[in-house]
């Protein structure tokens, strides 16, 4: 059965660049509508356990490309809800990045100075905090200890996390029963709801095509249990429509659309960026760990996945300097990785047979409990491509849920392979010093290169054949139509992208007013945070006017 609906507003996802937009909205007197794939779980939903069904293969999307693999949120609130909450802004040098396109690939429009007033407002409404040393678990502590027994420096990453609530009970990628992670549950989504949204979960967008002054919305909806099942389809009628499905569905969304809705600009679906992204697995040496760093746990197993600490608390950044050439920069922070994801991909270092299967794997196994992970976040080359589109959603699914083989993309150029080779370097410069561990990369050769942080495939720009939308985020060629999510981003950010991608999304809210306004629909700009903080407020209304006035 097919029915066919209204409402001012059309919100494609719900993680930042759409509880963002949504709320703002909303809060400004449209009526907006937010259609969310996923299920919609709170608190106690989250389990602490890897069963089939739980919300650790209920609310996760692992897409397997050519080359690429994605793993994103796949819920109402997005990727907030399975993120590590590790909120740093870009460094300055980001914004001048030239890239694989020989100039700069930020709009003139926007560089650090401009996007730290959004910035702003993003830390008011979470909040974002800077973690203390005495807050970071032993695992962070220890990654601090030895970067600087390696003359490094090391700093505890700010978060998007309420201390007082946290247990340290390493479940936080798998959501947060305790409402101690302030993913947009607790804030941007509820206070949408107050203002009237609605929010669809386990509504899968198919394609977007022309209607007489807006578009018409197509989508099916999906079993709770079994999410190739469909059990109903529909469409919805909006004068705007705003995608925030991520990186690796936004641009299959409007490739499918474009029988419906004209030519898409050539820069939807290609110049994907995996943010420069590598994993390295430490062995401990435990006994070392404790003669030259002085650290050590009465059990023995600090590193014990579920045991205690939490994800990304503590990087060095000592190579985001813009004085480095480019494909040079990078961050390195330590990290809590699933053990389903780690016994897959780790390596054994100083391997005589294979790397990653046989008596050497299964030996490094059973000392799982000393692993520590590193995560690398690079300059790439923008080197992905999406290629068919698939009949239904974003890929094929293999499995009832969190699996699917998707249509990207995605050979290393030999600028990104370098980036990757040098921080290889720097992490065993700084964890094999002294016999502290032995360091091996996760490797590439099993489902190829992976992302958790998706970004550019459908990035703002000022020039039309490298960047699908324009520095306000509507999509070229197709007025009312914008993107807000991590695929707006230009490139890699070599940190944590969520941050930035959130500012971006406050930073369209104006021209997403505007369009609306042109449109018929009644609504205006000037929503406090949803806690009712106006202090960012006052920082951007300046900005917003300019906006709203073009």
């Amino acid at each position: 059965m097919t029915s066919t609906e209204e409402t001012d507003v059309l919100v494609i996802g719900s993680g930042f660049g759409g509880a963002i937009t949504a709320y703002h909205l909303a809060a400004g007197g449209a009526r907006v509508t937010v259609l969310e794939r996923g299920p919609w779980l709170r608190g106690p939903d989250f389990d602490h356990d890897l069963k089939f069904g739980s919300s650790s293969t209920r609310v996760f999307d692992f897409v397997i490309g050519d080359g690429m693999s994605v793993l994103g949120g796949n819920c109402v609130g997005g990727g907030s809800v399975v993120y590590f909450a590790a909120m740093p802004r870009a460094p300055r040098f980001v914004f001048e990045r030239h890239g694989s396109i020989g100039r700069r690939m930020w709009p003139a429009a926007i560089d650090r100075d401009a996007l730290d007033p959004w910035y702003d407002r993003v830390a008011e409404a979470l909040p974002v905090v800077r973690q203390r040393w005495d807050e970071v678990p032993f695992s962070g502590g220890l990654f601090g200890a030895a970067c600087d027994h390696a003359g490094r420096t090391a700093n505890p990453v700010p978060v998007a996390i309420d201390s007082s609530r946290c247990t340290n009970c390493n479940w936080m990628m798998s959501g947060c029963r305790f409402d101690a992670k302030r993913s947009l549950l607790l804030n941007y989504l509820p206070a949408a709801l107050a203002h009237g949204a609605r929010i669809r979960p386990l509504h899968e967008v198919q394609h977007i095509e022309n209607t007489d002054g807006g578009y018409r919305v197509h989508y099916r909806v999906v079993d709770e249990v079994d999410y190739r099942i469909e059990v109903a389809r529909g469409a919805i009628d909006a004068k705007v429509v705003v995608l925030a499905a991520g990186a690796g569905a936004t641009p299959v969304i409007l490739q499918r659309s474009e029988p419906y809705l004209g030519a898409m600009p050539h820069a939807v679906g290609r110049y994907f960026s995996g943010n420069g992204e590598r994993l390295n697995t430490a062995i401990m040496n435990e006994d070392r760990v404790r003669d030259v760093l002085g650290l050590t746990r009465p059990d023995g197993v600090p590193y014990e996945a579920y045991q205690i600490g939490k994800g990304p608390c503590v990087a060095t950044w000592d190579r985001l300097d813009g004085a480095l050439p480019e494909y040079t920069r990078f961050s390195l922070e330590q990290l809590y990785f699933p053990p389903g994801f780690g016994t897959i991909l780790a390596q054994v270092p100083d391997a005589t047979g294979p790397t990653w299967f046989g008596a050497e794997k299964k030996d490094l196994l059973r000392r799982w409990q000393s692993w520590l992970t590193v995560f690398t976040m690079s300059e790439d080359d923008n080197e992905g491509e999406f290629g068919a589109v698939p009949e239904t959603g974003n890929a094929i699914r293999m499995a009832q849920q969190m699996l699917a083989r998707g249509p990207l993309r995605y050979r290393p150029t030999a600028n990104t392979r370098r980036g990757w080779a040098e921080s290889d370097a720097a992490v065993r410069d700084i964890l094999e010093r002294d016999g502290l561990s032995r360091v091996m990369p996760w490797t590439n050769e099993v489902v190829g290169a992976y992302t958790v942080h998706p970004l550019a495939s459908c990035r703002i720009g000022d020039d039309p054949h490298t960047s699908a939308l324009d520095d306000r985020h509507e999509l070229r060629g197709h007025p009312g139509i914008f993107v807000t999510d991590g695929s707006a981003v230009p490139g890699a950010l070599t940190v944590n992208p969520a941050m930035t991608i959130a500012a971006l999304a406050e930073r369209a809210v104006p021209a997403i007013v505007r369009a609306a306004q042109r449109r018929g629909v009644r609504v205006r700009y000037g929503a406090p945070a949803p806690d009712g903080s106006v202090s960012g407020r006052r920082g951007v209304l300046p900005l917003a006017s300019a906006e709203l006035s073009r």
